[in-house]
């Protein structure tokens, strides 16, 4: 009988195993941030509260040591300069200009304050700088009032010192200062409903100006402010959850704004996954997009880890960061120390001095968030591939990059190559097939105005030297971005007779996308390949340029052959009535100028580096070379660079197809000869180096006669790109249900500010300021009705306080009933209902011309009426609407929670005197079916438990 006694431990540790696994999935979906659910004890506590100080202090002097460092230097640098970082006093010189720095330095600055609280003079500097802010009538640029940027750089920057120093602060200056945080976020939320960042997705300007209302929210709504809260909160998180559903599409996790921008995004949307993950426990930690960010870093940045592929408007590297998202991603998504090293190179190898260094603006900005969420339990570890040069295909944005990532060193090339559609995958998708309907409307719910006219361009930095480069933040014209244009031109152009690609802009600082042909502007790569340290890569532009022109084909062709010796070869498909006669190909380098040479009649140019020259020489398939013009491109004033070097190389075009190979080589590297012959459907390349011939076989026809994209005969090596490995251009699912994936992450905010204003209530019960308390929570609500409700809540604090004095014991009174209005629905009902009053109105007053732009600004408005469909349909359901029914489901969500808590905490007790039952009292029992129940009651009660557990964490309870 003994024997079957020892299944006691087997079921115990199922149980054992059932508890951690359940608590192991309740820690994932939230990561390690812990949910307030509106219990704050005062400030601060956007981010960490007065109880996480003294530990964040202790970091500071051990695992966080080298970031705190950085913080104390910027602290130094702005005390020695007092007069160069505080904000001048008068508002003409404050708002004369882009002022960002301002709010962005502030935080960096506070947080300084809370790290080392014996530098009192960085606490007198901090006031200073606050009461020099306060004082500004407004935070906006005087020349750009529509843009509400910089004010959202300085409100989050000055919402967060007011959070961190609140202590600091007396009596006036908090009072003062939360009037002046009001009148802020009241304006964005006002802005939110007729500025583009409000129905423009996944474009930079969205987070960085939804963050600084949802920041200041955060403050009033730990003030005790709560309808204002509510309101400004709620849509923050309305216009922000729809982003995150929409990004769901981008499976490549890149941002089609490229790097620089993206770092700027990011750095906003990052606070906006902690913020509401800690305040209204909605987590974005498991979200598709977001696991594969890391690759947006680690596979764009060049070797040395200084410069990134500047693809789109763009500087050397990032605008922010990208230290603090590193980390962040290292600490709440993957958690294996890749984001930590990654941070660490770019720290090490940061430049000083010169191009690429941080703007004096945006350099620290991040310090604060990258010390909060840097995790020092997580050893700085590369990625398992790294040292080896890998090829890698952001397939929403089209780009292809190798090499990224490695050291500075002989050997270690970078190549990067762009053909996509415009907006990204996902967005041009989102336009042309009419997803997500409900919330999209074409091209006006997207802002592109940052992406160049770059399809099939490229860039190569054999051993790190960038060689070929693009020409960063300018002008949007083809031929500053590697690419090729067209003679003579067919219709309005910016270069006549060369015309470019459609979505050129002549007249605009930003890309022309919304009208026309030009938002049906795309490119495909539709080949990625690497074999034997040999890479191909084939993209085609044709639909990146006019019908009109009659091209067939813009094919290009990149063979990285070795990794100093690049091969391209441009193939151009006319129609038979095309009547183009000439191309241009165009070749950048920012940095260095190029330099004419000529060897055995074949021209080429080349810049001088360090380490020796790199060369490039050019050929027609009819053996031909045209000399190049080389010039320097000056930019308009308003750009931030002087402009671009570059070699333009003009070929004549023949009927049906024409030709040209370049070839690009760096300093280890000596050229031969180099000739190449083409056949109707195959072009073949011959290349003889100091080191191995080559024999190139391109099969450029757009009909395959053989399953090959390309051979390639390196001495007795052979080679063979296979067709069988085309990429095919796939579309993505729309998300299912996604309005109500919205709106179910929505009544997530209701709970706190319930829980917030019985809070508030419980504190006034029974005194003299109860009645004024009910009258400012209920201010915003219907007036008709707000004297009846504060006599409803009046009464119950009444009876409450007569009960109180019938029960015995203390504090049998400070909790406050549920029994009384539900205020944030109401309110909500009123702001809809003023809204749509507004939209009449200016409808009204509009002229009919008008009336149809007057309709595209309003469109993503939510009006609907107070009738919803049911739940679990898309149809005549607009998002920013709350859904009848809204405060029931939240109040059953709640008690499905309480129920799954209670039910959890009987079953663990069941259990355990089960357990207890069974050692005890029948581990002798005479029957061995008796046993054998018991056994099967404790296993399915382990079961029953880990459904609880599953439940629970689901629930949040």
């Amino acid at each position: 009988m003994k024997t079957y006694t020892h299944g006691v431990p087997v079921v115990f540790f199922i149980h054992l195993f059932c508890s951690l696994l359940a608590y192991t999935v309740n820690e994932k979906s939230g990561g390690s941030i812990h949910f307030m659910n509106g219990n704050y004890d005062g400030h601060p506590m956007l981010y960490f509260s007065k109880s996480d100080v003294e530990d964040l202090r202790l970091k500071a002097r051990s695992t966080h040591q080298n970031i705190a460092n950085r913080i104390w230097n910027a602290g130094q640098i702005m005390l020695s300069s007092p007069r160069e970082y505080l904000p001048p006093w008068d508002p003409k010189h404050f708002s004369a200009r882009w002022n960002e720095i301002y709010g962005n330095n502030l935080g960096v600055l506070a947080m300084f304050c809370v790290l080392f609280p014996e530098r009192t003079d960085a606490v007198e500097f901090a006031m200073d700088y606050m009461e020099r802010m306060a004082s500004q009538p407004s935070w906006l640029v005087k020349d750009a009032p529509w843009d509400e940027v910089p004010l959202a750089h300085s409100l989050v920057g000055f919402a967060t010192a007011y959070d961190f120093l609140y202590d600091h602060l007396n009596r006036t200056q908090q009072e003062r200062y939360l009037e002046v945080i009001t009148d802020s976020s009241r304006y964005m939320y006002e802005k939110s409903f007729t500025r583009g960042w409000g129905f423009q997705y996944l474009h930079n300007h969205q987070p960085t100006n939804c963050v600084a209302l949802l920041t200041g929210s955060l403050i009033l709504m730990n003030q005790g402010y709560l309808q204002e809260a509510y309101l400004w909160s709620k849509q923050a998180l309305t216009v922000l959850e729809k982003s995150m559903v929409l990004l769901k599409d981008v499976k490549d996790g890149s941002l089609y704004e490229g790097v620089a921008y993206g770092s700027y995004t990011t750095r906003s949307l990052f606070q906006y996954m902690f913020l509401v993950q800690k305040h209204f426990n909605i987590s974005h930690f498991d979200h598709p997009w977001i696991k594969q960010h890391f690759a947006f870093y680690y596979r764009t940045v060049l070797p040395g880890f200084q410069r990134t592929v500047a693809i789109a408007d763009s500087n050397y590297n990032w605008f922010y960061g990208p230290e603090s998202q590193l980390v962040f991603l290292d600490t709440y998504v993957m958690r294996n120390g890749s984001g930590n090293w990654l941070a660490e190179q770019i720290r090490k190898y940061r430049i000083q001095e010169g191009p690429g260094t941080p703007a004096k603006g945006q350099r620290w900005c991040t310090l604060h968030t990258e010390f909060l969420w840097y995790d020092g339990s997580l050893t700085p570890v590369p990625p398992l591939d790294h040292g080896v040069p890998k090829l890698h295909y952001f397939e929403d944005w089209g780009v292809v990059t190798y090499g990224g990532a490695l050291p500075a060193e002989v050997n270690r090339p970078f190549l990067s190559f762009k053909s996509g559609k415009l907006g990204g995958r996902a967005i041009y998708d989102m336009v042309h097939q009419k997803k997500y309907s409900q919330w999209i409307n074409g091209w006006k719910n997207f802002n592109a105005g940052h992406e160049h006219p770059d399809q099939n361009s490229f860039t190569f930095a054999p051993n790190g030297v960038p060689f070929i480069t693009e020409a960063l933040y300018g002008p949007k014209y083809t031929f500053l971005n590697n690419a090729l244009m067209f003679s003579p031109a067919t219709a309005g152009t910016c270069f006549n007779p060369w015309e470019g690609q459609v979505t050129e802009a002549c007249n605009s600082k930003w890309l022309k996308y919304k009208h026309g042909i030009s938002g049906d502007c795309h490119g495909q790569v539709t080949a990625a390949l690497e074999q034997n340290g040999v890479v191909f890569i084939r993209g085609e532009a044709v639909g990146a340029y006019s019908p009109s022109l009659k091209l067939k084909s813009s094919q290009r062709n990149l063979l990285l052959l070795q990794p100093q010796l690049l091969l391209l070869v441009d193939q151009i498909h006319l129609a038979e009535d095309s009547p183009l006669e000439k191309m241009s190909a165009y070749f950048h380098n920012t940095d260095v100028p190029f330099e004419e040479i000529s060897e055995d009649g074949v021209n080429g140019a080349f810049i001088r580096q360090k380490d020796g020259q790199y060369t490039m020489f050019w050929m027609d398939d009819k053996g031909k070379s045209e000399k190049a013009g080389l010039a320097f491109k000056t930019y308009p004033r308003g750009y931030p660079y002087n402009g671009t070097h570059y070699v333009n190389v003009t070929t004549t075009l023949r009927y049906p197809v024409t030709r040209t190979a370049y070839i690009f080589f760096g300093p280890s590297v000596e050229i031969q000869s180099f000739s190449i012959r083409g056949e109707s459907d195959r072009v073949d390349i011959y290349l003889a180096t100091n080191e191995k011939t080559y024999t190139v076989y391109l099969l450029t026809g757009e009909t395959a006669v053989k399953p090959l994209f390309a051979m390639v005969l390196a001495d007795r090596q052979k080679i063979v790109f296979d067709r069988t490995s085309a990429i095919r251009d796939a579309s993505v699912q729309e998300t299912k249900d996604y309005v109500n994936v919205v709106e179910e992450n929505l009544q997530h905010t209701k709970p706190v500010f319930q829980q917030l204003e019985k809070q508030i209530l419980a504190r006034v019960l029974n005194t003299d300021n109860f009645r004024k308390t009910a009258e400012r929570l209920l201010k915003l609500s219907d007036k008709k009705k707000t004297e009846e409700a504060v006599e409803k809540l009046f009464s119950v604090s009444f009876g409450q306080a007569k009960a109180k004095k019938m029960k015995k014991g203390k504090g049998d009174g400070d909790k406050f009933p549920n029994n009384f209005p539900d205020i944030f629905a109401q309110i909500e009902m009123n702001e809809k209902r003023e809204r749509k009053k507004l939209l009449q109105r200016m409808q009204e007053e509009t002229s009919d011309e008008r009336n149809e732009d007057m309709g595209e600004t309003f469109d993503f408005m939510d009006f609907s009426d107070v009738k919803k469909p049911e739940r679990g349909t898309d149809k005549n359901v607009k998002s920013g609407s709350v859904k009848p029914g809204t405060t029931v489901r939240s109040t059953a969500q709640s008690l499905s929670a309480s129920y799954t808590r209670v039910f959890l905490i009987l079953n663990i007790a069941t259990f355990f005197f089960l357990l207890a039952l069974q050692l005890i009292r029948f581990q002798k029992a005479p029957s061995l079916h008796t046993q054998r129940f018991l056994y099967a009651v404790l296993l399915l009660d382990s079961f029953v438990l880990l459904c609880l557990y599953s439940s629970c964490s689901q629930a949040q309870c």
